[in-house]
């Protein structure tokens, strides 16, 4: 198969971001979402957009934005609806994955904009879900056709990890059980005052417009063995209270080397796509999976969803 690259779009005329969002006006929604169905990722390269003409272009791309709910106290909010992760270590690359496919509802839908561009690396790495899929072997396939659990425990306020309610950020347990109840998560309370969460997810689901299977989850992101310092934790901690955890469907353990050969797989899949400051990249959620190569200097990516 030959490599995948995104649809790249430049300026035709003057430039900036006017003539971009002309040139989304004119080419109209359905257009907008057949490309995005046929190419999975549309990069929009030296329009000069800033923070303060963002809001105009992603009215055009992502018409249904929306923020996270709930929210970690961790992240930073910038709008009701557009985001940026403090905190990232340069030196450590975020491999792939399909965001919030560990939840019950994911967005179709990513925006990343370029802030600030990296002194050097920090690309933004992309794997087409169906090649992914197609290069794991057929064994690790069948193993994983029936869904994978994913296992949270959150602390009551002193432990390792995240607490319930930076979690949810509420202080009320019954708002807690409301939100989880309303998306079909298993949970308990534990006699700690902490809370056990699990929700078991597909491994693979069929693109909604091109019906293709694509890999689509983030098992290597919550297996210890990928997780640093969970790897640690699970040595020391007992298996109901890791922080994150994911085994298969049935509760049986996933091994490191399966892991290993899910990581593999996906970066021999990547695709690179470096930032300049301005650049907007389009993806499509469900059909790409994507991550974060290490960097120098400072990186400021800014991210929206819709559906």
């Amino acid at each position: 198969m030959e490599p995948w690259t995104p649809l790249d779009i430049d300026p035709e005329c003057a430039g900036g971001p006017e003539e971009l969002v002309e040139r989304l006006d004119a080419m109209g929604p359905a257009v907008l979402s057949r490309l995005l169905a046929e190419e999975s990722a549309i990069l929009f390269r030296d329009f000069d957009i800033t923070s303060e003409t963002l809001d105009d272009v992603l009215d055009r791309i992502l018409p249904n934005r929306y923020g996270q709910a709930p929210r970690p106290a961790t992240r930073e909010r910038n709008t009701d609806d557009v985001w940026t992760v403090p905190g990232e270590q340069p030196h450590v690359a975020v491999r792939p994955y399909n965001r919030m496919s560990c939840t019950h509802a994911w967005p179709a839908r990513i925006a990343l904009f370029c802030h600030t561009a990296p002194a050097t690396g920090g690309a933004t790495m992309v794997v087409d879900g169906a090649r992914w899929l197609a290069s794991l072997s057929r064994d690790l396939r069948e193993r994983f056709s029936p869904g994978v659990r994913y296992v949270r425990y959150l602390h009551d306020g002193s432990g390792l990890g995240v607490s319930w309610r930076d979690a949810f950020a509420t202080t009320r347990r019954e708002e807690v059980e409301v939100f989880l109840d309303g998306t079909g998560t298993e949970w308990c309370w534990t006699a700690d005052g902490g809370i056990q969460v699990s929700r078991t997810c597909p491994a693979v689901i069929t693109h909604p417009v091109t019906g293709t299977d694509v890999w689509f989850n983030e098992v290597h992101r919550w297996h210890p063995s990928s997780c640093s310092p969970g790897d640690v934790l699970s040595r020391v901690l007992s298996v109901d209270r890791v922080p994150w955890n994911v085994t298969f469907a049935d509760g049986s353990p996933i091994s490191g080397e399966e892991v290993t050969q899910i990581c593999e797989s996906g970066a021999a899949a990547a695709t690179d796509i470096p930032w300049n400051r301005g650049d907007l990249l389009l993806l499509d959620n469900v059909a790409l999976a994507h991550g974060r190569r290490p960097f120098t200097g400072t990186r400021r990516v800014l991210m929206a969803t819709s559906d």
